[in-house]
């Protein structure tokens, strides 16, 4: 487990349609997907329970749902957000807009049958064309968590994610091998829309 020199709170952005639908949103934006009614309120519960927990800094991906995420707490709580790329969602490249499970094809072949094990494994190593795979997020959110830890001491600083992006920081912080990052997807034990998680 990392030692570090602030106190993180990961908060996954409230539900939006996409959430729903089942569709890939990464960047660039090709879906208009703000938050529902439902994730707004979310987010609102959410901010009132970070009162209490002196927040000193919010750092946010800059994806429309995570931005309207932030600012809902950063009204809360009256801090300025600063947001950074490097906190978006995964790149799925061609199957930006396209449904999940369309995706999810990529990395199987033509009547492969594989474990959840074996399909997470490759996830990490094989990217999509114009896409990312799992390693290229830990490395852009492990240089954001780096320069957060250079700057900063003694903070209470809230990141606003997405749900894999967000799980693969716990991973790196708690020094989870793949095999049990890959437990927590599949016993759907990542971040749900608006819950707020200590690291």
């Amino acid at each position: 487990m990392l030692k570090l020199k602030n106190k993180y709170f990961l908060l996954r952005h409230g539900e939006s349609p996409i959430n729903l639908k089942g569709l890939v949103s990464c960047w660039p934006e090709k879906i208009y997907s703000p938050l529902t009614r439902k994730g707004v309120k979310q987010i609102k519960e959410a901010a009132k329970k970070l009162r209490k927990e002196k927040i000193n800094l919010i750092f946010s991906s800059d994806i429309l749902r995570t931005k309207q995420t932030a600012k809902i707490v950063a009204k809360e709580l009256g801090l300025k957000i600063r947001f950074n790329k490097r906190l978006r969602d995964v790149k799925l490249g061609i199957f930006n807009g396209k449904h999940i499970n369309e995706a999810g094809k990529f990395w199987v072949k033509k009547g492969e049958k594989l474990s959840s094990l074996e399909y997470y494994k490759r996830r990490f190593t094989i990217a999509p064309p114009g896409g990312e795979n799992y390693v290229d997020i830990e490395k852009r959110t492990a240089a954001f968590l780096r320069d957060v830890e250079k700057k900063y001491r003694g903070k209470n600083i809230l990141v606003v994610g997405h749900k894999r992006p967000l799980s693969l920081l716990e991973k790196m912080v708690y020094g989870w091998s793949r095999e049990r990052f890959i437990r927590e997807i599949v016993q759907d034990r990542e971040p749900k829309n608006g819950e707020i998680r200590n690291l």
